[in-house]
């Protein structure tokens, strides 16, 4: 009732400003908001632009908490998140955050990181912040991170992503801010946006959704990812949520499969 209401506001709108033009605007008033040149015709642009902010909806917002070599991790990544994220990335913004169980401690005013599976896996995660951090936009990095993270050997798997994925980012660009200062205060704020989770974060890959955790939400995004996502959007569902995808996925969370804190 709450959206139907300022939807049949707006709808008396569009008959009230299209019975001036009647003459030049042939089309039902279900139609008017179908295009531009219809809602010229019809003397309806502005009121189509409300409209259509009411009815897009917000796209769904998660956000990965995960390290690099954790296997339970580059499962849900490879095999889940990044799929359904091409498929649903109209409604689906992504957030990826490599830390996980790891610990810092400050020494001298430099940050030093201590990872769950050893010093490899805190120099993949530098790389994928800085990767992250040069790249931007979730569009351009997340086939990169896909990349690095689907490959047998991960640790040495950069360059040559880079040059399929983002070839105008040199390594010794990303190599520079993995030995550097730059490197070392994003993955400080990596750590700060793990440690405040709330509830703190039990193992990973932890999931965001919305902003919200759940055991719920967690266990779902993990069984069947694709489904929840086209559930949780609220605006017109795209052709991708329309077709169905009822199979369970292959990467259910068991809890054998984390990487405990």
């Amino acid at each position: 009732m709450k959206v139907f209401l300022p939807l049949l506001g707006l709808l008396v709108g569009l008959w009230a400003a299209c019975d001036a033009s009647r003459l030049a605007c042939n089309y039902p008033p279900e139609q008017w908001c179908n295009s531009r040149e219809i809602a010229a015709a019809c003397q309806v642009e502005q009121q189509c632009v409300e409209f259509q902010s009411i009815t897009a909806g917000q796209p769904v917002d998660l956000w990965l908490f995960y390290e690099s070599l954790c296997g339970a991790c580059r499962g849900f990544l490879v095999n889940e998140l990044f799929p359904v994220w091409i498929l649903l990335t109209d409604i689906l913004n992504v957030t990826l955050v490599p830390y996980g169980n790891a610990a810092e401690r400050n020494d001298s005013g430099k940050w030093e990181f201590r990872c769950q599976h050893g010093p490899d896996e805190c120099l993949v995660n530098m790389i994928e912040t800085c990767v992250m951090h040069y790249l931007g936009n979730i569009k351009d990095s997340f086939p990169v991170i896909f990349c690095i993270e689907s490959s047998n050997f991960v640790i040495n798997a950069t360059e040559a992503c880079l040059q399929i994925y983002a070839p105008d980012l040199a390594i010794e660009k990303v190599m520079s801010c993995v030995k550097g200062d730059l490197g070392n205060q994003l993955m400080h704020q990596n750590a700060l946006l793990t440690e405040t989770l709330n509830p703190p974060h039990q193992y990973v890959p932890w999931i965001v959704i919305n902003g919200k955790h759940t055991d719920e939400l967690q266990e779902e995004a993990m069984d069947m990812l694709y489904n929840l996502i086209c559930k949780l959007y609220t605006g017109e569902k795209p052709e991708a949520c329309k077709s169905g995808n009822t199979e369970r996925n292959s990467f259910a969370m068991k809890a054998r499969s984390l990487c405990w804190h």
